[in-house]
């Protein structure tokens, strides 16, 4: 899978106990317009878990859903 325009680490959310990090990250797969990542990450960055991507106005919907839970 290519990847373009890759911004890493912008966020780290979590980190696990082998080092693998989960991110929050700006990026654009295959020259598409760029998305808000969010999966985990090994130590060297080259593999990657499952995760989802979310547009600006899908991660503002989410922002938006998150401040109406009491956490």
């Amino acid at each position: 899978m290519a990847r373009d325009n890759f911004n890493y680490n912008w966020y780290i959310l979590s980190e696990s106990n082998k080092g693998w990090t989960k991110e929050l990250n700006l990026i654009s797969w295959n020259g598409r317009e760029a998305k808000f990542d969010i999966r985990e990450w090994d130590p060297e960055h080259i593999k990657m878990g499952k995760g989802v991507t979310l547009s600006r106005e899908e991660l503002k919907k989410l922002r938006d859903i998150l401040n109406e839970i009491d956490l």
